[in-house]
């Protein structure tokens, strides 16, 4: 493992952890996020979970290699909503801008988890 990948490791396992507990601190934040036709609480709720599970599995190197499918999984799963969010007349992000500039971004995020896929 080269020091970039327990650097990205860290980094990234501390943001999902941070970012999985918001969702059930501050709910109502991620709603904006959810499609209409979904249960937003649930599905809040699970995707904070999910979040919390990879960031905590991001840290320690029996689990990192299984963290960063789950990781890779998710920016997969979360790429047609941010499509859907940059289509709507105002993005739950805050702009159009910033809804074009997270586009590109989660294809970063998806090489830096088989990144550590790959390095772990």
């Amino acid at each position: 493992m080269t020091i970039l990948v327990l650097i990205l490791r860290i980094i990234f396992g501390l943001f999902f952890a941070y970012i999985g507990v918001m969702h059930f601190l501050k709910p109502r934040f991620f709603n904006g996020f959810i499609p209409k036709p979904l249960p937003k609480l649930a599905v809040n709720y699970v995707a904070g979970f999910i979040e919390v599970v990879i960031g905590i599995g991001l840290l320690f190197n029996a689990t990192a290699k299984n963290a960063a499918i789950v990781f890779f999984v998710l920016m997969v799963v979360f790429l047609p909503l941010h499509i859907w969010d940059l289509f709507k007349e105002k993005p739950a992000i805050g702009s159009k801008k910033i809804a074009i500039i997270r586009l590109p971004i989660q294809f970063l995020l998806l090489y830096i988890a088989y990144l550590i896929y790959s390095n772990s």
